[in-house]
Order: structure tokens, then C-alpha cells, then sequence
């Protein structure tokens, strides 16, 4: 049945495997359609119509586990994403989790909106919509344009009203590196300050709590030297900028930070990147901790 715009729904059929032992995917899905021909089963994977536990694969010979999952679209092939500036990291019917490049923003700006300028929320919104014209994505929090890393972005109302209603909560884990100019003092503490915000939008540090917000930052550094340290930050509070701000107070700021540090540095770019993002997931409250492996350039200056 089509649907209004000549849309056709996805026809998408699950299996899983409830065996003793992996099975490679060819044998798997000729074993539950005997009656096909083995050249339609060579054109299913060929073309995309095949994934496992989520993942489409073209592999004749991938491996079912026990308990995985195959699917087969017999509509059309999997939307695959692809994208230089995201990769993503996962997806369900209510999440999407992504690691973003540097440089693009997480949403659009009222000036980048004129422009017509990329962001990590267009880019998924086409994605999604690419799968069911009625797909949407909602943003959860956001990254700085120039901080690199973990992103989690919700696919249903419900699941956006959960996370950020309940965020304080239902974020189990956030971690930070970066790499700062100048070399620590102390290898680990915690910085703690109000934070407020001037009318040209820069954040700064206060001690008079009725003029800005409580921020709480704790790091540990991780290896210094050549006039640089390497720190992995997490926070207690999640304060626009605060992570910038508070390693300007703690007199070593975040290498090529334009507005709370010198705006100089060997990597070009902000040397800030979200490598851990935990949380409860917001329909079946199971327990998600991704990873994204830290910007390998950081490393070459200490």
C-alpha cells in the first residue's frame, strides 16, 4: 500500500538467531526462505537489503551470533549514512548517538540560518527523513562548532523530553580531553565557580552566586610536558562554556581557543573533545557508554 506522496512503508523482516552457534548470513537467510532463489539472496546482499543487530552488510559470510538479530528490507535497500564531518555511533527507534567533527555546528544559528550553513542537526534530519518522509530528530545538547566528539540527538518527542527533562539524571558520565597550553600544577583537582554571561556572550567566572550559575569541573591530567598538558575533564553541571572557562581559570587554557585563551596553536582548531558520553536510555532506561577515540594530534605536544 502507498502511501500519500507515492511513498511506499518499509517492509522489514526480523529474525533472530536462536541457535547454539554463529551462522554466516547467507546460509542464515537461505535457511528461512528455502523457496528463493540463491541469485535473489546474492541481490539482497549486494544491494543493501540485509542488516545485523543493525549494521548492513554485504558479506555472504558475516557472522549471525546467537541471539542477533538479521533483518531484510524487501522494499527497498537500508539507508546507509554516510557523512566526512559525523560518523555515526548508534541507532535505535528513539536515539541516534554521534561522534562530530570539529568545526561544524550543532545546530544552526540565526546567522548560519541565512546562510543555509551545514549542521550535525540537518545533516541527520535528512538522514532520517531520507528512511520515512514523517521522521523526525530533536536536539538534546549540544557541542561547541569546534569541540569534536560524542553527541546524543533523540528520534521521538518522548525520548527528547526524558533525557532533557531528567538530564542531571540520566546522564550518567560526561568526560572531556584536552589539550592545554601550559603545564598543570596539580594532577588532578576540582574548579568550582558562578558562571555568567557578558551581552557580547562571553562566560566568565564569578563568586557571587545571584550574579551567575554554580559550575562544578573536575580533571586529571593525564601527561605534560613541552609547555602543554594533557587533561581529561567531567562535569558536574553542564554550563555553556564552562570547560573552557574554568581551564582559563585554572591558568592553562585550552589550546586554540580563540575567545578564553590565545586563539593560537599547533592543531589549528580547539583542542577540546568529548570522549565519554553515559546514560540511561530514555524508553528502556538500559545503561549506554560510548567512547570516541581521542584526536591522535593531541597527543604530539606533550
Amino acid at each position: 500500500m502507498r502511501m500519500r506522496g507515492g511513498w511506499e512503508p518499509d517492509r522489514i523482516l526480523r529474525r533472530e538467531n536462536k541457535g547454539d552457534t554463529a551462522v554466516g548470513l547467507l546460509t542464515f537467510v537461505g535457511d528461512l526462505f528455502p523457496d528463493s532463489k540463491r541469485g535473489d539472496l546474492k541481490k539482497w546482499l549486494k544491494f543493501g537489503h540485509l542488516a545485523v543487530d543493525g549494521s548492513v552488510t554485504t558479506a555472504f559470510d558475516a557472522p549471525v551470533a546467537p541471539g542477533s538479530v538479521v533483518e531484510l528490507n524487501t522494499t527497498r535497500p537500508f539507508v546507509v549514512f554516510r557523512h566526512p564531518r559525523i560518523k555515526l555511533v548508534y541507532e535505535d527507534d528513539d536515539i541516534i548517538v554521534i561522534d562530530k567533527g570539529y568545526g561544524l555546528l550543532s545546530v544552526g544559528t540565526d546567522s548560519s540560518k541565512k546562510t543555509s550553513v551545514e549542521t550535525a542537526y540537518s545533516i541527520l534530519r535528512e538522514y532520517v527523513k531520507s528512511k520515512h518522509p514523517s521522521n523526525k530528530i530533536f536536539i538534546v545538547h549540544r557541542l561547541d562548532r569546534d569541540t569534536s566528539g560524542l553527541m546524543v540527538f533523540a528520534k521521538t518527542i518522548e525520548s527528547k523530553e526524558a533525557l532533557q527533562h531528567n538530564w542531571n539524571n540520566m546522564v550518567l558520565e560526561r568526560k572531556y580531553v584536552a589539550l592545554l597550553d601550559g603545564e598543570l600544577d596539580k594532577d588532578s583537582g576540582e574548579v568550582r565557580s558562578h558562571l555568567a554571561e557578558t551581552v557580547q556572550h562571553e562566560v566568565y567566572s564569578t563568586d557571587d552566586p545571584s550574579e551567575g550559575k554554580l559550575a562544578v569541573t573536575r580533571y586529571k591530567v593525564r601527561r605534560k610536558g613541552k609547555g602543554h598538558t594533557l587533561a581529561e575533564f567531567s562535569l558536574d553541571t553542564g554550563r555553556k562554556n564552562q570547560i573552557r572557562v574554568h581551564a582559563r581559570d585554572l591558568g592553562c587554557p585550552i589550546t586554540g581557543d580563540k575567545r578564553y585563551g590565545n586563539g593560537s596553536g599547533p592543531l589549528h582548531r580547539l583542542a577540546l573533545h568529548a570522549e565519554t558520553l553515559r546514560f540511561a536510555h530514555p524508553v528502556s532506561r538500559k545503561d549506554m557508554n560510548f567512547t570516541s577515540p581521542v584526536p591522535s594530534q593531541f597527543y604530539r605536544y606533550v
